[in-house]
């Protein structure tokens, strides 16, 4: 079953395919979150293939109700964004996989034949980056945020919001002017896809940035 948030998009991944009908089968699809939850109870799919940036809900909080509701069927996500960050949260929602919407369609069809038997399906060269970036979480090479590509002084500047310090309470803290904690923090937000400081706070707790 096919969730995404755009028409056309639903449309074009349905005939990619259907050039292989004698191995996967699309069974219904759905535009939004209320949509999917109604079909899945209906028609009980092996397999969600669904988009994680939805108009009404995140696809990660669908994974979630997915999962809860109708453990049977499998969740696979099928993004544009080639990022960690999204990639660790599908596999703590739950997600059999986590693929990117540039992939061909006989690898797409086997990706999901995997996901049937079980197996966590990833997109080849995110995949990669995720060991490598548990495996130096590990050795402590990393520091609180640095799996969401922020710099130390990034990670020091978050860590001062979180505590709730202001911009300027900052600057003086770090000795450097508040132009620079404002140049900062664009950056903070645009690397954690926040849009505002209550928003990046919110993330960073979510994510367990700082304990």
């Amino acid at each position: 079953m096919l969730v995404d948030g755009h028409e056309m998009v639903l449309a074009g991944v349905k005939a990619m395919l259907a050039q292989f009908d004698a191995r996967v089968r699309v069974v219904g699809a759905a535009f939004g979150a209320d949509q999917a939850l109604r079909v899945v109870t209906a028609l009980n799919p092996d397999i969600v293939l669904c988009d994680v940036r939805l108009q009404d809900v995140s696809g990660l909080d669908l994974c979630q109700t997915l999962r809860r509701h109708h453990p049977q069927s499998k969740v696979v996500l099928l993004s544009v964004y080639d990022n960690e960050r999204y990639l660790f949260q599908a596999l703590r929602a739950g997600a059999s996989g986590y693929l990117l919407k540039k992939i061909k369609a006989d690898e797409l069809v086997h990706q999901l034949e995997l996901a049937l038997t079980g197996v966590i399906v990833i997109d080849a060269g995110l995949a990669s980056r995720a060991v490598d970036t548990a495996a130096r979480l590990q050795r402590d090479e990393f520091w609180p945020g640095a799996r969401h590509g922020l710099t130390r002084r990034e990670s020091e500047v978050l860590s001062l919001v979180v505590r709730g310090l202001s911009n300027r309470g900052i600057a003086e803290w770090l000795v450097v002017s508040e132009q620079t904690i404002k140049t900062h923090l664009r950056t903070i937000y645009r690397k954690l896809g926040s849009k505002d400081r209550s928003n990046a706070i919110a993330t960073a707790l979510r994510e367990g940035i700082f304990l």
